[in-house]
This record gives structure tokens, C-alpha cells and sequence, in this order.
């Protein structure tokens, strides 16, 4: 357990904000699975302002299971990431968190994501700016890299200037912004960082297993885990990251009622606004179902049979069919769903 500002983070093991992956619904069963946190998937500061259906989509979340709320903006312009911030707060954020991590180009070439890397001072004003645009009493968090690339790791100065400038946490992905998703993250990085600050430390990168988000926390003695491709089709993981099972590989069969729960609650999310919007839900859908069948014994038809599947009925149907009679397999070696689907683009 540790403190955001004051509020209590339960478990350790967060849920890492992902594009098309953290949206309230999962958030929802990550967090009833045992999370001690899930963060929104990354929110443009300027996109905020517009209130247009994305957005208002990115803002909607549980009031009675996601407490705190925590949002996450991305953005490179003091004012505008202040008002963001503010805006947030009235939208009922808990906690807001700013992305300084996310690799992607059209990302970093506004200024915004892991760029502020670049620039500790320009970070730090940012949370400044933010505190004060809430009064500070909303909690401003930060996730960052190692650095821009291997010849300008500046972690641990960046992050004492965000801590400083009143950061109340700091989420590390032990990669550099050159590395991408590729590579090893590297570990001693996050213990660097921890040793180095007061404030609450959480490690990312690396984490494939249960096993490795324990040894991380031994390692590096970090505050807590983010867990983010391990957690994809798999909110499993938090059950036994927290002693509620004793293995986080499902048999298949038993998977079925909680894929068609998400099912059922990511049409009806994606249709709350868009009564238009059950197409685009299905379509999106198809990435956890990629994810959900990870691991299982000829899922490799499965996924090509369901991305060709437009209808809510015979989706329903594939899954019954294909979960029911599957074996599962721990051994995922000739089955990855990395080839079908490019996730990593994404994260933030």
C-alpha cells in the first residue's frame, strides 16, 4: 500500500494506461480483479477543450468502483495542460497524471509525451502550471523514461525536478524514448529513481508474469507496479499478483463469462453517446478478443475468423464456440498475438 496525495493505493499492482485498451470498461474489471489503480488511456490536453464524442467518451468512468479516478493528459504548453487540469478536476478526476513517455511521433513532435524528457524544466512548470490550475488539491502524477536515448538518461534528474515542483508520484517505464517497446528495460533505473526520491515510485517495463512484478518490487524496491501487456486479455494477473488464485493462466472455459460481460458493457460504453456507435464497437473489440484467446491451442483460426465478423450475434457465437472446446496452453511460443495486432504503436 502507499499514498497518491491522500489517497490510499490499495495494492501495488496498477493497470497501465493504453490506447484502446483503458477505457472504462476494463478499467472496471481490472479493478475488481484486484488493481490497485487504473489510469485512463492518454487524453490530449487540447482535444479537452473541444468536449467533442471521443472525449467525452475518454471522461466517462465508474463512480462507484473508480475511486480515485485517475486521468491522464498529454500535452506540451503550460496554459493549456493548466486548463486540461482543471477541466479534468470537474469531470470528477481524482488524480491527474501527465504523460512524459509516450514515444510516438505525432506525439513527441508537439512537445508533448516523452520530448519533455528533453526538457526537465519545461516538465517540472508543467506540474506547477497544473497544481495551481487546481488549487492544489488534486493530485499531479507523472509518467516518464529513462531518457530520450541511451546517451541522455536524465531519469533521476527529471525526476527531482518533478518532485520539486510537487509531483505527488512518478511511474517510470525503464525504457528510453529510442527503444520504444523494443529491447530490455532496464531495472536499475527504477531503483535509482527510488533511491533518489521522497515521493512514491512505480516501475513499468519488463513485467510478462506475476513473478516478475514481484522480483521487480524486490530489486528495485519500487512502490508499486504498472502492468501493461501482461495485463492485455488477462485481468487475471491481478487476482494472483494478490494471492486470490494461484496461477494468472486461465483455462479457456473459463474465460467465457467475463469476455462476454466485457463484451456486452464495451458495446454499450462505445453506444451510450453514439447510439450509432455498436460497429465501431464490435470492430474494437476484436483486439481483446486477439488478447483473451492468447495461449490457447488454435487461436490462430479464432483470430482470423473474428476479424472478419461484423455481427453481435455471431461474434457471440464464435466466442461460445471456440472458448468452450479450446484447451489452453501455457506454452504461447507459435501463438503471438503481436503478429495479428499492433498494439505497441499505442501506448503511452
Amino acid at each position: 500500500m502507499f499514498y497518491i496525495g491522500n489517497h490510499l493505493i490499495t495494492s501495488p499492482y496498477l493497470l497501465a494506461p493504453m490506447a484502446g485498451v483503458s477505457e472504462m470498461p476494463y478499467r472496471v474489471i481490472a479493478l475488481e480483479h484486484g488493481a490497485g489503480l487504473a489510469t485512463t488511456e492518454l487524453i490530449s490536453a487540447k482535444g479537452l477543450f473541444h468536449q467533442n464524442l471521443r472525449t467525452l467518451q475518454y471522461l466517462t468512468y465508474n463512480k462507484e468502483k473508480e475511486i480515485p479516478y485517475s486521468l491522464q493528459l498529454f500535452g506540451g504548453e503550460e496554459q493549456a495542460m493548466a486548463k486540461a487540469a482543471a477541466l479534468a478536476v470537474e469531470a470528477g478526476a481524482h488524480i491527474v497524471d501527465i504523460n512524459m513517455g509516450c514515444p510516438v511521433k505525432k506525439v513527441t513532435q508537439t512537445g508533448a509525451g516523452s520530448a519533455l524528457m528533453c526538457d526537465p524544466k519545461r516538465a517540472a512548470n508543467l506540474v506547477k502550471a497544473m497544481r495551481m490550475a487546481t488549487d492544489d488539491k488534486t493530485p499531479i502524477t507523472v509518467k516518464i523514461r529513462t531518457g530520450w536515448d541511451a546517451d541522455s538518461i536524465n531519469c533521476i534528474e527529471m525526476g527531482k525536478a518533478l518532485q520539486d515542483a510537487g509531483c505527488a508520484a512518478i511511474a517510470m517505464h525503464a525504457r528510453t524514448r529510442a527503444q520504444g517497446y523494443s529491447g530490455n528495460a532496464d531495472w536499475l533505473w527504477i531503483r535509482q529513481l527510488k533511491e533518489a526520491l521522497q515521493i512514491p515510485v512505480i516501475g513499468n517495463g519488463d513485467v510478462r508474469s506475476p513473478d516478475d512484478a514481484k522480483r521487480m518490487q524486490k530489486e528495485t524496491n519500487c512502490d508499486g507496479v504498472m502492468i501493461g501487456r501482461a495485463a492485455l486479455g488477462n485481468p487475471w494477473i491481478f487476482l494472483a499478483l494478490n494471492g486470490k488464485i494461484p496461477h494468472h493462466i486461465i483455462p479457456a472455459k473459463e474465460r467465457i463469462p467475463l469476455i462476454l460481460r466485457h463484451f456486452e458493457e464495451h458495446i454499450a460504453f462505445h453506444t451510450m453517446l453514439d447510439p450509432k456507435g455498436e460497429l465501431r464497437a464490435i470492430r474494437s473489440f476484436r483486439a481483446h478478443l486477439v488478447w483473451y484467446s492468447h495461449g490457447i491451442h488454435s487461436a490462430s483460426q479464432f483470430r482470423e475468423q473474428v476479424m472478419q465478423l461484423e455481427d453481435k450475434e455471431q461474434i457471440l457465437e464464435a466466442i461460445l464456440h471456440f472458448f468452450s472446446k479450446a484447451g489452453s496452453s501455457n506454452d504461447t511460443s507459435t501463438d503471438n498475438e503481436a503478429d495479428s495486432i499492433d498494439y505497441r504503436q499505442a501506448f503511452g
